[in-house]
């Protein structure tokens, strides 16, 4: 399970874009807290806080507890809005949790032991399909990331869910077929100097070809 993560924020009286642009003016970032069957409470979080949360990866499938005053909300991340220009984050939406609330996210792949894959050490490459897996969970037991052992993966081998031991209580979204989350693929370096191998031999070839087209043997070049 995921820790929680402590975020103060401060509530705005008033929705609308003019006390969203004073809210940014100001150095933070507005934002909704919705769900629960509640009414929905217009906040404001500092943007540097935001920004270096959102840099850290994972912040989807991150708890908050949002300190509004002297209430605290239980949270998961939804949504957030960037700006085109800037890229600075400029709407954020959370939704409130329970113990019992299902949600969906996406949850990030962790590779271990790549010093005991045998396709690595040969040279092989690990070709990674799923950087996240959207997972199905209650909100408190969303995982911090789902490792996935590479010890005796050959080159040409895949690596696909049904491989994968999920926490108990945690499904994929997709469960209609047996997706790939990565592979271990063949030397990219080798494969290319094998093509320029061939295509240097190919292009000796046709050489040869039209300097024999261009001599024919028994004839000079001179008159």
């Amino acid at each position: 399970m995921s820790d929680v993560v402590e975020l103060p924020a401060q509530e705005r009286e008033r929705a609308g874009k003019g006390p969203a642009r004073a809210a940014r003016r100001a150095g933070q970032v507005p934002g909704v807290i919705y769900g629960a069957k509640k009414d929905p409470i217009m906040i404001a979080v500092e943007n540097k806080q935001l920004n270096k949360l959102l840099h850290s990866g994972g912040f989807f499938s991150t708890l908050f507890d949002l300190k509004v005053g002297a209430k605290a909300e239980r949270v998961l991340p939804r949504d957030v809005q960037f700006d085109p220009v800037t890229d600075q984050p400029v709407h954020v939406d959370f939704l409130r949790v329970s113990a019992a609330t299902s949600v969906n996210v996406e949850v990030a792949v962790n590779f271990l032991n790549e010093d005991d894959c045998p396709g690595l050490k040969e040279g092989g490459v690990l070709n990674v399909v799923r950087y996240e897996i959207e997972l199905s969970c209650r909100a408190d037991a969303i995982p911090q990331q789902i490792d996935i052992d590479l010890t005796g993966l050959q080159v040409g081998d895949g690596i696909h869910i049904s491989m994968v031991k999920l926490p108990d209580g945690v499904e994929p979204t997709i469960t209609d077929r047996d997706f790939t989350i990565a592979t271990i693929a063949a030397p990219t370096v080798a494969t290319e100097t094998e093509e320029a191998a061939e295509g240097e031999a190919a292009a000796e070839g046709e050489g040869e070809a039209a300097e024999g087209e261009a001599k024919p043997e028994g004839e000079s070049s001179e008159d």
